[in-house]
């Protein structure tokens, strides 16, 4: 794949169409060429481990994702969990293309954070979008509403000049020739998707691909700069974009590299 990077970065996978990078996104992406990437899909911390329960697989277990979902041991504050998501998504933008769009996933924890550090950074939000899950887990609490939804924002640059791409005919011939709405309601991951290896929070395939389809043209360049277990890259490979992806976890690149590696067999095949 073509360099897009100013300075030397730690390659830990690469084939003519993609990177895994193993580090720190934030060390990684100013290392970026300005204005180099098409489409950016992030999945950021939520930072839910809080020592937490729920229910995963009939049972109950812990909520702690791991060290990356803290940003110290004692907690995170509202104050730091805004600077940290102020930071990243500032470095976004300085590699985003003028006329391309950031998608962002979150939950209640962070999800509001998020929208006002994109306003604060000078993008547009373009849509709030609803995924609505079919199978959520329990609640074990029974002190609240079950959640069975996260929310995905995305957004352009402020820039009027320039447009952003929306492949708006795709997204109607996937909804039965219907416009496709903002409420997108679908099961959990698959067993089979998470078959390499397991993610906390890894998105099912059938969400990116519609992502990937309704804000890429072939051949363009998608960054994904959290990762995880690969399925933005999965669906980069199989539609024919060139896909980034970043993680500072070497057993996660692990999963998307033969998650990637089997999508590009596959291929092959046909």
């Amino acid at each position: 794949m073509e360099n897009l990077f100013t300075k030397k970065v730690p390659l830990y996978y690469e084939t003519e169409e993609s990177q895994l990078i193993l580090g720190d996104s934030f060390k990684i992406l100013t290392k970026m060429e300005p204005e180099s990437v098409d489409m950016i899909f992030a999945d950021p911390p939520y930072f839910l481990s809080n020592d937490g329960i729920t229910c995963q697989g009939g049972k109950m277990v812990s909520v702690n994702k791991g060290s990356w979902d803290k940003l110290s041991e004692s907690g995170t504050s509202v104050e730091e969990k805004h600077k940290f998501n102020r930071k990243w998504i500032k470095l976004c933008k300085k590699v985003l293309k003028p006329s391309g769009t950031i998608w962002i996933s979150g939950t209640l924890h962070n999800i509001y954070s998020i929208g006002m550090a994109l306003e604060q950074e000078g993008f547009k939000i373009i849509n709030n979008i609803t995924w609505q899950k079919k199978n959520p887990p329990p609640n074990l609490v029974c002190r609240c509403f079950t959640h069975s939804t996260e929310t995905i924002l995305w957004a352009r640059k402020n820039e009027k000049k320039f447009r952003h791409f929306f492949d708006y005919q795709k997204m109607k011939e996937m909804n039965d020739g219907k416009q496709m709405k903002d409420v997108w309601t679908g099961a959990l991951t698959k067993p089979s998707e998470k078959a390499e290896g397991k993610h906390p929070t890894q998105k099912p395939e059938y969400l990116l691909e519609r992502i990937v389809l309704a804000s890429t043209e072939e051949g363009q360049v998608i960054l994904d700069p959290f990762c995880g277990s690969g399925t933005t890259g999965v669906e980069a490979v199989r539609f024919g974009r060139k896909f980034i992806g970043i993680d500072i976890s070497e057993e996660y690149l692990e999963i998307s590299k033969k998650r990637m590696e089997k999508v590009a067999n596959d291929k092959k095949k046909f």
